[in-house]
């Protein structure tokens, strides 16, 4: 056997794989398994079909490699079997001659491979080793989604105002159906995330999510990274390229800062959502294209269009349903949990424990602008993560070109547009228990969307509520052992 080099075993950690051979015939079962066992991989042996079956159901396997005739449970058994409870794991079927229709039919249900006997051991450790790299990105695909489910489900968008609580009522209803959405906003206000909100619960949720920003791109290339263009089309086409509608077919495209676009463009596109096919730069063809279009400006594109900057027909077309977000400086209700979730995210990115705000450093959240609304909160946040040094974030983690158009702080309540903010002049215990309190009325006393909301253990929710309706009532109670 050949000896491996560091970099063939760095390129090949098969340390966390398992692989699970499946045959009624111990001597090839183990033959199988000891050809697999030189290269480096876990091997688990199953010496019959029902073992086999057991075995997946007790332990994740990225591999199955199973004899197709079998007593009791056969290879299509295991296959099922293994579908049903593992669908990232790769199964290889081995076969006699006489049985490939068979394997041909197993494929088509879903298997990875089928191998005909006789096998050599380089052939079986060969198709393996493909079929470990199908799994992982299988198991990579499955995550993400999962990851990506999290993060933009309804129930984890970040909010407490009642501004985002109409928002995401309307977005439960957007989401589900194929319509065009206009998003509107200031920058900074998390259109983007609202964008990715619809896409993910929507149908399509798993087709592309494809965004541009017009705003960012040349308008000399502005028609050809949304259409593409051909060969020749231009100086630097040098070859055939597609363009973002074609990437998102079938899925969601997010056009960003669209009252930017250029007017040819706007035509362009306008054609493109009516007929519902586009034409490459300097070609003549047209493309079929499935696309639900989002797209979002911080313009008053009513405004843009008595300038004669933006075609009313284009904005009646985005326009099937809107979606408006207020600047945070108008739902100062959402600045805690934001704040608190980015303080975490920043946290575990840095590798620091960041245990709350100060309430100096509150009551200065509260009346500071946000000109840059919830992405510049999340930078600030980020900021005082990095610069913190004992544990708390306070007024002196921040950066001191953040004071030069800040508001006075005070302790005492300020009038802002939407009336006396509540919040200012509390103390950090006061803020979270009013906090607690306007969340459990927003979702109607569900302690467990509550607890999901604001990024707390049950356990941990259950021992605040008693503590707060203790203080009311007069009695202390001791919070020792809440998990921050």
């Amino acid at each position: 056997m050949d000896k491996k080099t560091d970099n063939d075993s760095e390129k090949n950690d098969f340390s966390n794989v398992r692989i699970l051979v499946v045959d009624n015939e111990r001597p090839l079962a183990q033959v199988m398994t000891e050809s697999l066992e030189r290269i480096d991989l876990n091997v688990d042996m199953a010496t019959s079909g029902p073992e086999g079956t057991e075995r997946v159901d007790e332990k994740f396997y990225d591999v199955v490699v199973s004899d197709l005739v079998m007593n009791d449970v056969d290879g299509m058994g295991v296959l099922k079997k293994v579908r049903e409870v593992s669908p990232e794991t790769e199964v290889i079927l081995v076969t006699g001659h006489a049985s490939v229709p068979k394997a041909v039919e197993a494929m088509q249900e879903g298997a990875f491979n089928f191998l005909e006997k006789p096998i050599t051991p380089k052939r079986l450790q060969a198709v393996v080793l493909k079929a470990i790299e199908s799994s992982r990105l299988r198991q990579t695909n499955i995550e993400l989604h999962r990851r990506l489910d999290e993060k933009f489900g309804f129930e984890n968008l970040i909010y407490a105002s009642e501004s985002m609580k109409s928002v995401v009522e309307r977005l439960k209803r957007i989401a589900p159906t194929d319509a065009g959405v206009l998003i509107t906003g200031e920058t900074g206000a998390g259109k983007d995330v609202i964008a990715q909100a619809i896409h993910h619960n929507s149908p399509r949720k798993n087709k592309p999510f494809v965004a541009i920003n017009t705003a960012a791109v040349s308008q000399q290339l502005v028609e050809s990274e949304l259409f593409g263009h051909v060969r020749g089309a231009f100086t630097d086409a040098i070859n055939d390229r597609i363009g973002k509608f074609e990437y998102a077919n079938g899925g969601t495209l997010f056009l960003d800062e669209i009252g930017d676009m250029p007017m040819p463009t706007q035509i362009k596109l306008l054609r493109v959502l009516e007929e519902r096919e586009i034409t490459r730069v300097g070609d003549n063809k047209s493309t079929p294209v499935n696309v639900r279009v989002v797209a979002a400006t911080n313009k008053n594109l009513e405004d843009e269009i008595e300038k004669g900057n933006f075609r009313s027909d284009l904005y009646f077309r985005l326009k099937i349903v809107s979606v408006h977000l207020d600047p945070l400086s108008k739902r100062k209700d959402d600045i805690v949990p934001l704040s608190d979730y980015f303080r975490r995210q920043a946290a575990s990115k840095y590798g620091k424990k960041i245990k709350n705000f100060s309430p100096d450093l509150t009551r200065w959240m509260f009346n500071y602008e946000w000109k840059g609304n919830v992405r510049q909160l999340k930078n600030v946040v980020e900021s005082l993560v990095v610069l913190d040094m004992d544990g708390v974030l306070d007024m002196d983690d921040l950066s001191p070109d953040l004071f030069d158009d800040n508001a006075e702080i005070s302790p005492d309540p300020v009038s802002s547009s939407t009336g006396p903010n509540p919040l200012v002049g509390m103390t950090w215990k006061e803020i979270e228990s009013y906090i607690i309190k306007e969340t459990l009325k927003l979702v109607s006393d569900n302690r467990k969307e509550t607890a999901k909301i604001l990024g707390m253990s049950e356990r941990s929710l259950y021992r605040k509520i008693d503590a707060i309706k203790s203080e009311e009532s007069g009695t202390i109670v001791s919070e020792a052992g809440d998990d921050q």
